[in-house]
């Protein structure tokens, strides 16, 4: 059934260009499906083996950083899916990755920082990568918190309206 309000000439280009926009979605949901099983087994493997050697930080933060890698391509799989299912984008999902890819940024500089303190004791160049890691810190921080704040303010948006839409069927 063709749109009224689109001319009869555009309606074939506009459905041949949705079909490829979906073809595109699914193989590139596929191809994300598949890299994130991947690199959950291969973190499984790794909390498998670490096991022996639980006092390793180093390990220890690469598991970490492979689990929240993880959960980054599965937020990206999911704002895919949604996008497929709705027709359009929404900013809240591109939001949690960024969080959650802050927040791996943090965990990654406080471990290198803290083990920088530890070998290089009071040299210079171990103070400048600590203010250096500091402020990237606070940088960081600065930008969980906006995030944080946008996500809270369209979650709350959102429900306002949806009531002003079921006004109107009313």
């Amino acid at each position: 059934m063709v749109d009224e309000a689109t001319p009869p000439d555009t309606a074939l280009p506009r459905r041949v260009f949705l079909q490829v926009e979906h073809g595109v979605y699914t193989a590139l949901g596929v191809l994300l499906a598949v890299v994130a099983i991947v690199a959950l087994a291969h973190a499984a493997l790794d909390v498998v083996s670490s096991i022996v050697a639980f006092n390793d930080n180093k390990r220890l933060l690469s598991i970490m950083d492979q689990l929240l890698v993880v959960l980054m391509l599965a937020e990206i799989l999911h704002t895919v899916r949604a996008s497929m299912r709705s027709g359009s984008l929404t900013a809240e999902p591109f939001l949690v990755v960024g969080l959650i890819a802050s927040i791996r940024r943090v965990l990654v500089i406080t471990l290198e920082s803290s083990d920088a303190t530890k070998i290089g004791g009071g040299s210079a160049s171990a103070e400048d990568l600590f203010h250096h890691s500091m402020l990237e810190l606070g940088v960081l921080g600065m930008l969980i918190l906006v995030m944080v704040v946008s996500i809270f303010l369209l979650r709350r948006a959102a429900p306002a309206s949806a009531s002003d839409d079921a006004g109107w069927d009313a």
